[in-house]
């Protein structure tokens, strides 16, 4: 059977993972824990963790560990968030039992697909009072927006949550195949899959790190670190990240939505 490797990234102890299938992978700059990956040495983006958070390690493994050549899985999850196998009532999961729910090797309906993300949320259906509040610089443009959830779309929630206009600005510096594309997906699609998760095979990642991450540098020359400021801010590039890998990844790979969980108070 091919193998599987899923690395979990976080800035946190995760003692229920520990000796466990998954390796776990270590941001921020607290020091890391024993037999935790780091990703502050060799070459390395570790200056960037407050803005690019785990695709600081993301960028690490690709420059230092990745093989291309080999034939197996590789995934990421992050801290709170993991890979649970199908046809699980996911209420019943938390982190005494969590284990016996991972996925930590292939399933044979992986056999037709290359690429495996998050099943999607959906964001529209936000209260009214939410989107004057935060999306009154929309409302201006279109005050339609109010009365229509088709146009409660992926590009209106990130202008809400990350900064009017930030994404339209990073779409201009988006390679010119997927820029009309992409537009029209944040545009036009009320879901994503989120928290930049995917499991994949080598060469596949290798194409995806490096076309997102040339894009994310370009992005900086505009929006640069100063200016980022409060939590929804400060990971722009994470989030812009999160957006382009639900496009990328139906655009240019077989793929296959599967379960996630979301643990809190780790």
């Amino acid at each position: 059977m091919t193998k599987l490797n899923i690395y979990c990234v976080t800035n946190k102890r995760i003692n229920f993972l520990e000796n466990h299938a998954y390796n776990l992978a270590w941001v921020g700059n607290k020091t890391a824990p024993i037999n935790y990956l780091k990703c502050d040495n060799n070459e390395n983006i570790f200056f960037k963790e407050k803005y690019y958070s785990e695709l600081t390690f993301h960028y690490w493994y690709w420059k230092n560990l990745l093989n291309v050549d080999k034939n197996e899985w590789v995934g990421f999850c992050q801290k709170r968030r993991f890979w649970i196998k199908p046809n699980l009532e996911m209420k019943n999961i938390n982190r005494e039992n969590i284990r016996e729910f991972l996925i930590t090797e292939p399933s044979k309906d992986w056999g037709n697909h290359d690429s495996i993300i998050c099943r999607p949320i959906k964001i529209s259906g936000a209260k009214k009072i939410k989107i004057i509040k935060r999306g009154w610089k929309n409302l201006i443009k279109d005050p339609t927006i109010l009365f229509n959830k088709k146009k409660e779309n992926i590009a209106l929630h990130f202008d809400m949550h990350h900064g009017y206009g930030n994404l339209d600005k990073a779409i201009e510096e988006i390679e010119e195949r997927d820029r009309n594309d992409f537009k029209k997906f944040v545009y036009e699609q009320d879901s994503f899959n989120p928290h930049i998760m995917f499991i994949s095979k080598p060469h596949i990642i290798d194409n995806w790190f490096s076309t997102l991450f040339p894009w994310l540098e370009r992005c900086e020359k505009k929006f640069e670190f100063k200016e980022l400021i409060g939590y929804d801010k400060t990971r722009l590039y994470a989030y812009l990240a999160e957006r382009y890998l639900s496009f990328w990844f139906k655009k240019y790979t077989k793929n296959k939505e599967e379960n996630w969980v979301q643990l809190d108070n780790l």
